[in-house]
């Protein structure tokens, strides 16, 4: 910190004396007190131009923050009205107003339109998103009870060693516990042993599979649901493939749905074809039908 305060003769001085350092010749003293003095003004021009290369790069640094931060293009005459004797207020406000919209303006246009903003979090954005997917749930689940409420023919047959088929008229939307109260009343007439018989000992076996009672029609069809012999979606009847068709290549064909009472299904459990049934689970593929 010292040497930078010094003055001109003091650092002429110093380097006069580094450089006579022993005997020195009287030739040789002045041309090396010449080439101090030469020194010391060459370091001085050199900082001195290094000093005006800063102060004009801040000065064009604080223009151009001045710039982007400022948008009063009257400063200047701004500044001249400040040195009337009795400037009036209303230009002042006026001024001010200008000042404030020119600023907005600016603003607005510095924003670059060609930069993919999506990304960035927008509540109004995600507002809409919102709105819309719970449009859309909405308009899905009305479809749905739409389809529901759709009614499909279904041929039954009531199993007690020989089949009594039927044909009943259904909703979609039907859980197989009601369906087998609706055949029970229908079979009621004409079979007296199912009229003390609750739907609850009443099984529905399709495709050798035994439907669980609280799935609908509904399920199976959405699910395009398989079972052992053929698919459990299709309601209608067509011919049994073990009777007409090789066994060995599955078709898209279904056969007519058994009812039949708990007691028939306990006693028989293990005579065919009571001994293929099972129990549905989704959760199992049947790539192949197994027919025997």
């Amino acid at each position: 910190m010292d040497k930078a305060f010094k003055t001109h003769s003091t650092a002429v001085e110093d380097r006069f004396k580094r450089s006579t350092v022993g005997l020195v010749s009287a030739k040789d003293f002045k041309k090396k007190r010449e080439l101090a003095e030469q020194a010391v003004l060459n370091e001085k021009r050199i900082r001195e131009r290094a000093l005006q290369k800063i102060k004009k790069k801040r000065k064009k640094a604080r223009e151009k923050a001045l710039a982007s931060l400022s948008f009063d293009v009257g400063d200047g005459g701004e500044e001249e009205d400040e040195g009337d004797e009795s400037p009036s207020p209303a230009p002042k406000k006026k001024k001010k107003k200008e000042k404030n919209a020119l600023k907005t303006k600016t603003k607005k246009s510095i924003k670059c339109p060609f930069v993919d903003t999506s990304f960035l979090p927008d509540r109004a954005r995600e507002e809409e998103e919102l709105r819309m997917r719970e449009e859309l749930k909405q308009e899905w689940k009305q479809k749905q009870e739409i389809m529901k409420k759709e009614q499909i023919e279904v041929t039954y047959s009531y199993w007690d060693g020989t089949g009594h088929r039927r044909n009943i008229t259904v909703p979609k939307g039907l859980t197989i516990v009601k369906f087998l109260e609706r055949c029970r009343r229908d079979l009621s007439d004409e079979f007296h042993e199912l009229r003390g018989v609750s739907p609850e000992n009443l099984i529905y076996v399709k495709e050798d599979v035994i439907i669980p009672h609280t799935y609908t029609f509904y399920d199976l069809i959405v699910s395009r649901a398989r079972g052992k012999s053929g698919p459990l979606f299709h309601f209608d009847v067509h011919d049994d493939v073990r009777l007409v068709q090789d066994t060995r290549i599955e078709k898209d064909e279904s056969h007519a749905g058994k009812i039949v009472t708990r007691a028939y299904y306990e006693r028989n459990r293990h005579i065919f074809p009571v001994n293929r049934w099972e129990v549905y689970d989704p959760n199992k593929k049947y790539e192949k039908y197994t027919i025997k």
